[in-house]
């Protein structure tokens, strides 16, 4: 009796929460009572839907990964320098403040937002290049993270069974595409995991395909993942000497601010006031909804931008051992490659993810469960792996 006394106080604590959140979202803030998964599942207990996707992804072994993770800056000794995992939960905060004041579902945007990096290979950037020549190389379509961070939670996790996360929380994290500029997003109609598989498809096909996210939510992240990074990245590489504050472009200083915490502040307060969402209580597509910068902002945001790329990212001091962690990729590659095709690898074998579901290991190429293993990887363990097969590492420095 007293157990289903139980499941009848979190039913109706789960129908009391979907009927608040019509009464204090948006119209077209995604309500969590129309979340869709891949596969049908009673879900138990009072979470809603995205708030289980959230602690769906905080769980999972991916997620733990993040700590050892290039976000910039690899190679070097500095518990203060930015890691993947701070940088994911700084995206989260950022998206769910900005969520908060437009009315929209802050479980979905931090779910989206803790899973958008999960496919990130070691190495950041750099690593995702390095993977994708070797990928094209070996007949497999160039690699590309997002792709990565949906396959990763679809097909990897849980031994190969996946965590079947709603359609609007994947959709968000193969959307996210930071790195592309845009003053203003519009989420494209809702779809289905039948569009969402074509998403895919033709991301694969042209990594230059502007993907859009199907959600308010999801246009969110995408827009508080450049305000994460940006200013973040400027104080690691003041920590680091490769610039001075005072070498920030004026306008940029003077708009934004030169501090990490003023840069963020600006671009949230300015995402809040420009982008227009529809207050609860109106009537639904009786109104347009974006997410955007005002026109000078984004155009100010553009210009820091291209400073962090030019005296930051490419700058030559972070560049250095990059081509050295180049070669461990091939190395590394081939040598997985010869262990799943028999061919001698002189004694030494990895597991490489043998206890997946058969459903997994019996459909995919030797190079596509290669791809899949090395993506997974902290920096720590690739670099190990990369030594114990002969692999020159690169040298780690104290900064």
């Amino acid at each position: 009796m007293i157990e289903a006394a139980d499941n009848n106080l979190e039913f109706t604590i789960s129908e009391q929460l979907y009927a608040e959140e019509v009464n204090r979202l948006s119209p077209l803030a995604a309500k969590s009572s129309e979340a869709v998964r891949r596969n049908k599942e009673q879900l138990i207990g009072y979470r809603q839907n995205f708030a289980q996707d959230a602690d769906r992804i905080l769980h999972s072994r991916a997620y733990a990964r993040y700590i050892d993770k290039t976000q910039v800056f690899c190679l070097i000794r500095n518990d203060h320098i930015t890691h993947r995992v701070l940088h994911v939960q700084l995206v989260s905060r950022i998206a769910r403040t900005v969520g908060r004041f437009l009315h929209l579902n802050e479980d979905l945007i931090e779910a989206v937002s803790l899973g958008h990096d999960i496919g990130h290979p070691p190495f950041g950037h750099a690593g995702e290049q390095f993977l994708s020549e070797l990928c094209m190389e070996n007949g497999l379509p160039g690699f590309q993270h997002n792709i990565q961070s949906v396959r990763a939670l679809e097909k990897l996790e849980r031994k190969g069974r996946g965590w079947n996360l709603s359609l609007q929380t994947l959709d968000g994290i193969l959307c996210h595409d930071g790195e592309v500029h845009a003053a203003r997003i519009n989420p494209e109609p809702k779809g289905n995991f039948v569009d969402f598989d074509r998403k895919i498809e033709a991301k694969s096909a042209d990594c230059q395909t502007n993907l859009l996210p199907m959600t308010l939510e999801g246009c969110v992240v995408r827009m508080a993942d450049t305000v994460a990074y940006i200013g973040r990245d400027i104080e690691d590489a003041i920590i680091l000497g490769l610039i001075k504050r005072s070498d920030l472009p004026k306008r940029c200083a003077e708009l934004l601010g030169e501090t990490n915490g003023s840069i963020v502040y600006s671009l949230v307060t300015d995402l809040i006031k420009s982008s227009k969402v529809p207050v609860p209580g109106t009537a639904e597509g009786s109104t347009e909804a974006f997410i955007g910068f005002s026109t000078e902002i984004a155009e100010t945001l553009n210009e820091l931008k291209e400073f962090n790329y030019q005296r930051i990212y490419l700058a030559p001091e972070t560049q250095e051992h990059l081509p050295l962690v180049g070669q461990c990729y091939k190395k590394l590659f081939i040598f997985y490659l010869k262990q799943l095709e028999g061919g001698s690898t002189d004694g030494l074998r990895v597991d490489l993810m043998d206890d997946l579901d058969q459903a997994y290991t019996s459909r995919q190429s030797p190079a596509a469960r290669v791809r899949d293993f090395i993506a997974g990887m902290t920096d720590d363990y690739f670099l190990r792996q990369a030594e114990s097969t002969g692999c020159k590492i690169p040298p780690k420095r104290y900064a």
